[in-house]
């Protein structure tokens, strides 16, 4: 039987192991203690187990954890990590500001929802992340004191790997892991709405959707979940759940010029979104190869804000980090990274 990576697993399936093995039922809590909060490298440096358990272990499973094979750093101090995936690679983001510092993890190797602003798209699917390789990015990141906050919003369609993200979340905010508040993790999603359900009741993490127009057919234009899974299906999910006063609903909506910049787009989100507590964070569009979209002007954008906050809708504008390294939103693919790397060899 080939060997398993116990780095990634849950305190569950960690417990599944133990009571395989005949051992005490405290040991799992002593191996993801290890795992998730000592850090450590293998399973010869869990020493508060016995040495037959820890030779036990090492017949059936190793510990792994991957560093970054390439790092490219922007202007602003944005840094953008290449991490290999068995024969393939992901990307995160690390973007440090005055007062936190976020990492952009990845939740897939490409994707393949087909938006028609995102790089990573284009890439096309190459498979799920396990929750192992999704902690690995953070784990592995040299920052990794640092980090204030992390968001699910690199590479794929989170809500398209459910379970491995939940998974990934557990060990984040659990005790035995890096007992991490929720309100520090966003999770995007472009409107999954069965998993959305499940990542509603299984996780206290804030939640980000991927708006961009509130119109039916023209969102579909761009966002072929759409025809699955309609903008308004989302909102009324949305409002039917109770968020509490500590959760967060945001939608992210790119602002593209003469599509969904309009006088008629704010009159359109205000009606979508009304009764719903949120935040709407506008993004400026950084043009990507094979799109006709072109991002709005800034005049425009602010105008967009300062209405949508006239209309009693919370509305940023989120600052443009690592446009020099595609690191920007929708502009992770590490298709154009790689080519850049043979270059540099």
């Amino acid at each position: 039987m080939e060997k398993e990576n116990l780095f990634g697993k849950s305190l569950s399936e960690i417990k599944v192991i133990t009571d395989n093995y005949n051992l005490p039922g405290f040991t799992a809590k002593q191996i993801a203690s290890w795992m998730y909060q000592k850090n450590v490298s293998s399973i010869d440096e869990m020493t508060n187990l016995s040495k037959k358990a820890r030779e036990s272990l090492s017949n059936d499973f190793f510990l792994k954890k991957d560093n970054h094979t390439k790092c490219e750093s922007s202007s602003d101090g944005t840094k953008k990590y290449l991490f290999p995936i068995k024969d393939k690679f992901v990307e995160a983001a690390y973007i440090p500001e005055e007062d936190r510092s976020t990492l952009c993890v990845s939740s897939q190797v490409g994707c393949k929802m087909g938006c028609l602003f995102c790089l990573t798209g284009k890439q096309g699917y190459q498979g799920n992340l396990s929750s192992g390789e999704i902690l690995n990015q953070i784990y592995s990141l040299p920052e990794k004191e640092n980090l204030t906050n992390i968001v699910y919003m690199g590479m794929g369609e989170p809500m398209d790997n459910i379970d491995n993200v939940l998974t990934s979340l557990e060990t984040l905010t659990s005790e035995y892991g890096q007992a991490w508040s929720p309100k520090r993790i966003t999770v995007s999603t472009i409107g999954i709405i069965p998993s959305m359900e499940k990542f509603l009741t299984q996780s206290k993490c804030h939640l980000a959707i991927s708006l961009h127009n509130p119109f039916h057919e023209e969102r579909l234009k761009i966002m072929p979940i759409e025809n699955v899974y309609p903008i308004n299906d989302i909102i009324t999910l949305l409002k039917n759940h109770d968020f509490g006063r500590q959760r967060r609903v945001s939608f992210e909506y790119i602002m593209f010029k003469g599509f969904n910049d309009s006088q008629n787009h704010i009159k359109g989100l205000t009606q979508l979104l009304n009764g719903l507590r949120c935040r709407v964070n506008l993004i400026r569009f950084h043009s990507i190869p094979g799109t006709p979209l072109e991002g709005s002007d800034e005049k425009t954008i602010q105008e967009f804000k300062t209405a949508l906050n006239n209309k009693g809708i919370t509305t940023t504008i989120r600052a443009s980090r690592g446009q020099d390294i595609s690191a920007a939103c929708g502009m992770l693919s590490t298709k154009s990274l790689l080519k850049n790397q043979e270059k540099n060899y």
